[in-house]
């Protein structure tokens, strides 16, 4: 790793916290009698492919963003990787981006029409924002957050139209029409707080709420969606998860997978808050930082912000989780 991305990646170290078509070669890691993790892909370190957030796509492929890299890529089942698209590089070079000090793409979803809608935190006013792609398109912003934010985790909401985003500084749920148009502050609870490396960071769709994960407050809350679609009274679901990142609904009601990125662990998350771990570091997990599942598997993305040895994609059936 070179001498830029070692400053980048200590940077981050101390903030940020389908199908079964995948190609892939067991963990180097992963011992015998635990979950069968194999390695999807592998992602280039030096060149800044470290992934932070992904959507996934109706063949199983993945949409990815790689956050020191500044890209948007897609990753194909067989593990194959190709750029969609590049940000440009702020006039400052990044460094007055909150909290990171670089500029980096973030969270990421998908409409049913192959439309992506990301996050870009570049610490300026005329970038920092989120930002549309449609297929074959080029990169347009549809919506500017302030210089100071950090959007982090976004979440579609296709029947309401609406983009929810997670400022992991300023503790607020921006929310703004997938059209585009102004961001407004739908809440600003002190369970997203921000209180020294990320607050408000994951966001999910579930069950007719928000879901948020607070990195600091090592908490999952469930905000419900009032009638208005305004926020209800914040209800804490979970706690005691240390450094706590993205999270991903199983599809067995409330349960969640959750990332836990600088303990370099996966956790299960009951409907009454209590977790227990299902993956760590010796099946090959290196801060993971975002988790899909998709149709009985389940996808860890690991940026080795911390690590610095392998940023890849592990998957592993959910069933081998229990």
């Amino acid at each position: 790793m070179n001498k830029k991305l070692s400053g980048v990646a200590l940077a981050v170290a101390s903030v940020v916290i389908g199908t079964f078509g995948f190609a892939s070669v067991p963990a180097a890691a992963a011992q015998p009698g635990k979950a069968a993790v194999h390695v999807a892909a592998h992602f280039d370190l030096a060149s800044g492919q470290t992934p932070e957030n992904a959507a996934t796509e109706p063949d199983g492929s993945l949409d990815v963003t790689f956050s020191v890299a500044r890209q948007v890529a897609r990753v194909d089942a067989d593990g194959s990787t190709h750029i969609l698209a590049t940000m440009p590089l702020p006039a400052d070079g990044g460094v007055n981006t909150p909290a990171l000090h670089f500029a980096a793409t973030m969270g990421i979803d998908r409409d049913a029409d192959g439309t992506l809608y990301f996050l870009y935190a570049a610490g300026t006013a005329d970038l920092t924002g989120v930002w549309r792609l449609r297929p074959h398109g080029t990169p347009e912003r549809i919506a500017a957050l302030p210089a100071a934010a950090l959007p982090n985790g976004m979440a579609l909401d296709q029947r309401h139209g609406m983009l929810y985003i997670a400022d992991s500084v300023l503790g607020t749920i921006w929310a703004v029409p997938k059209a585009g148009g102004p961001a407004t502050a739908w809440s600003t609870a002190p369970e997203l707080a921000f209180s020294g490396l990320a607050g408000a960071n994951g966001l999910k769709i579930h069950n007719n709420a928000l879901w948020v994960s607070n990195t600091d407050q090592g908490t999952i809350v469930r905000i419900p969606f009032l009638p208005g679609r305004r926020p209800g009274p914040v209800q804490t679901r979970a706690t005691g998860l240390t450094t706590v990142d993205d999270f991903a609904f199983t599809g067995r009601g409330d349960e969640i997978l959750a990332a836990l990125n600088h303990t370099d662990q996966v956790v299960r998350i009951r409907p009454d808050g209590s977790h227990s771990t299902v993956l760590t570091a010796a099946d090959g997990l290196q801060n993971p930082t975002a988790i899909q599942v998709r149709c009985g598997t389940v996808y860890v993305l690991d940026a080795a912000y911390v690590t610095a040895k392998d940023p890849n994609l592990l998957t592993v059936g959910l069933r081998e989780l229990r």
